[in-house]
């Protein structure tokens, strides 16, 4: 039979539930016989349980982490953020996929399922339009997002209408005025990112007096896959684009391997820049405007971690900067003088 909680406290000369508050780190507890509890605890090789604990305390222990797609870069990157401060804090996260609606696979309601199993949520970039999102807000717990805003709930963002501008304005200050887009889908339900991504396209197209061909957009659906299939129906126009802004890094490697494909040199020939910061931008010559994905998983788990402590004020929404990082995939048009693109290195 294994050491139980009473052996402790017989060898400790205390009761049980003053060696159940001094592992689990509760107050009025004297500091010195908090040390021998632990001390001979240690010594005996035992651990408090923590179903009991988490039931003696009321709280599961557990954070739900909602997204809609897990394997992707952005939200595993996110969720290293996430996982670091959770581990800290000794809390277990539940990780759920809510899907996505490119996905014809119907999934059960997520809400349901969360509740009472969990003390909070973590919901990363869930589009707005999901029904799914309000009977996640509608629980009533302690919740904090990424990469999406929703009214009376603390998120952390980027300016993602800021980073498609500078993305854009930079093309343009490289003399290019038949730039295309590669944007993730046509549904009726997009992420928030990709929404504002597109308007801080057209906000500095409209601004430069350049007009956006509808020719010039292709779907290439977030996946290295969808890019270089979306670049190749670029390059059959008849007029084809000279630069290429893609909304994410992801679609942005497929885009230059299809450019290798037909012989054309990336930054040379066309030219292409994405958003994300991914970490195989810097090898392979990528021009990004880079996000901080993991700063941005850290910074929603200790908002959340906030809300839970008791008496604890609620967190403000957080919106973090960019950068352009510019490299070998972007350049000017032939006898174009480049203008330096502001906030880049």
């Amino acid at each position: 039979m294994g050491i139980t909680i009473r052996d402790v406290a017989e060898a400790s000369g205390v009761s049980t539930a003053t060696v159940s508050r001094a592992l689990r780190g509760l107050p009025n507890v004297d500091e010195r016989t908090r040390a021998r509890v632990q001390r001979i605890a240690a010594e005996l090789d035992y651990v408090i349980s923590p179903s009991a604990s988490r039931l003696a305390s009321g709280r599961t222990g557990s954070i739900a982490v909602v997204t809609p797609y897990i394997a992707r870069w952005f939200f595993a990157t996110v969720l290293s953020g996430v996982e670091g401060v959770l581990h800290t804090a000794d809390m277990d996260l539940l990780l759920t996929c809510i899907g996505d609606h490119s996905n014809s696979r119907q999934r059960s309601p997520v809400a349901p399922r969360l509740r009472r199993r969990v003390d909070g949520m973590l919901i990363i970039a869930v589009p707005p339009a999901d029904p799914q999102l309000q009977d996640l807000i509608a629980l009533d717990m302690p919740t904090s997002m990424i990469g999406l805003t929703a009214a009376g709930v603390p998120s952390v963002t980027i300016d993602d209408v800021a980073a498609a501008r500078l993305a854009t304005q930079h093309l343009i200050n490289l003399g290019h005025t038949r730039i295309g887009t590669i944007s993730g889908s046509p549904s009726q339900t997009p992420f928030t990112a990709e929404f504002d991504r597109e308007v801080g396209f057209a906000q500095a197209m409209s601004e430069a007096n350049i007009q956006v061909d509808p020719m010039l957009e292709a779907y290439g659906h977030f996946s290295i896959e969808g890019g270089e299939a979306a670049m190749t129906a670029l390059l059959t126009q008849a007029q084809p684009p000279t630069a290429v802004f893609t909304l994410s890094d992801e679609m942005a490697f497929g885009a230059l391997r299809a450019l290798r494909a037909h012989d054309l040199r990336p930054g040379k020939d066309v030219s292409v820049v994405g958003v994300d910061g991914h970490d195989m931008a810097e090898y392979l010559g990528l021009t990004t405007v880079v996000q901080p994905v993991v700063e941005l998983g850290r910074i929603a788990a200790e908002s959340l971690l906030a809300q839970m402590r008791e008496g604890a004020a609620q967190p403000e929404s957080t919106q973090v900067a960019t950068q352009l990082v510019v490299r070998s995939s972007t350049g000017p048009v032939a006898g174009h003088r480049s203008v330096p693109s502001k906030d880049a290195r």
